[in-house]
């Protein structure tokens, strides 16, 4: 699985998850703009940023991954 795909299923859990940007970035330490980078480009968050991001999002990070289809 290449970066570009990992994006995508982030951008695509961040979207699901009808949860606004704003919300999400205070909940996980990080501006509104950083998740707007998440997910309009080619940015991908710390580690650190990424498990938060997952937890809040009550995503599995091996989905997000490309580890497992779910």
């Amino acid at each position: 699985m290449e970066l570009k795909d990992i994006q995508s299923r982030l951008r695509e859990a961040i979207k699901q998850s009808g949860i606004s940007q704003k919300d999400i970035a205070r909940e996980i330490g990080v501006s509104a703009q950083t998740v707007s980078k998440y997910m309009c480009d080619d940015v991908f968050p710390a580690l650190d940023t990424f498990a938060k991001l997952c937890k809040y999002l009550d995503v599995k990070s091996d989905y997000i991954l490309g580890i497992s289809s779910y």
